[in-house]
C-alpha cells in the first residue's frame, strides 16, 4: 500500500454495496445505498492529544457522510479522521 494517512486519519476500503433486485428490477448504481461499513487498510500515528486506537484489518462502521472518497489503482477508498468511525465490529 502506497497511501499512508497522516495524524489521526485512517484509510478504509468500503464494503461493496448490496445489489438487491425488487421484483426483477435491477437497481442502478446511483440509487444504491452507500455502505456504512468497511475494513481499515492503513492508519496514521495519531496526535499528541489523541492516540490511534484503530489498526489495519479492523472492521468498522462509520457515518453516512464521513470521509473523503479517493480512487487508487482502480480501487475505491475513504480517508477520514478516527473520530468519524463510530464502532469497531468484533
Amino acid at each position: 500500500m502506497n497511501i499512508k494517512p497522516l495524524a489521526d486519519r485512517v484509510l478504509i476500503e468500503p464494503a461493496p454495496a448490496e445489489t438487491k433486485t425488487v421484483g426483477g428490477i435491477i437497481i442502478p448504481d446511483t440509487a444504491k445505498e452507500k455502505p456504512l461499513r468497511g475494513k481499515v487498510v492503513a492508519v496514521g500515528h495519531g496526535t499528541k492529544d489523541e492516540e490511534m486506537v484503530l489498526k489495519a484489518g479492523d472492521e468498522v462502521l462509520y457515518g453516512k457522510y464521513a470521509g473523503t472518497e479517493l480512487e487508487f489503482d482502480g480501487q475505491k477508498y475513504l480517508i477520514m479522521r478516527q473520530s468519524d468511525v463510530v464502532a469497531v465490529l468484533a
